[in-house]
């Protein structure tokens, strides 16, 4: 009898402990896949071919482009209603920050690209 309750709570002992981790590998991979959401690195020599950038206008749109990809990175961790404000926000700030920067043909396709990219992101 002893034998069997001692048998009994180490397996239970272990199957909790492994269910521990598994709860735990899972939140980590859910908070890892919230922060690539909000990953808005741009790759610039493809942007800038993209876009056909003149040097300055390329200069300008990298500064523009950390601030933005910054700004929705520190948004990753806000939850609830006031992130959705705070994303539409911040996107608003970038679009007016691009639209001073570049010219109407490279606007529109910088506003494709980046509506694809907020949409493949469920942002």
């Amino acid at each position: 009898m002893v034998a069997m309750m001692a048998f009994t709570l180490s397996f239970a002992e272990t199957k909790s402990h492994r269910s521990e981790n598994r709860f735990e590998g899972f939140s980590m991979s859910f908070v890892n896949n919230l922060d690539k959401r909000f990953d808005m690195n741009f790759d610039m020599r493809r942007l800038a071919a993209k876009l056909d950038l003149t040097e300055s206008q390329m200069e300008a749109v990298e500064v523009i482009q950390d601030r933005f990809a910054d700004e929705m990175q520190s948004l990753a961790s806000v939850r609830g209603p006031r992130q959705r404000h705070m994303v539409h926000q911040a996107v608003r700030k970038d679009v007016q920050q691009m639209q001073r920067v570049l010219n109407d043909k490279q606007f529109g396709t910088y506003m494709m690209l980046l509506g694809a990219t907020l949409q493949n992101k469920h942002l």
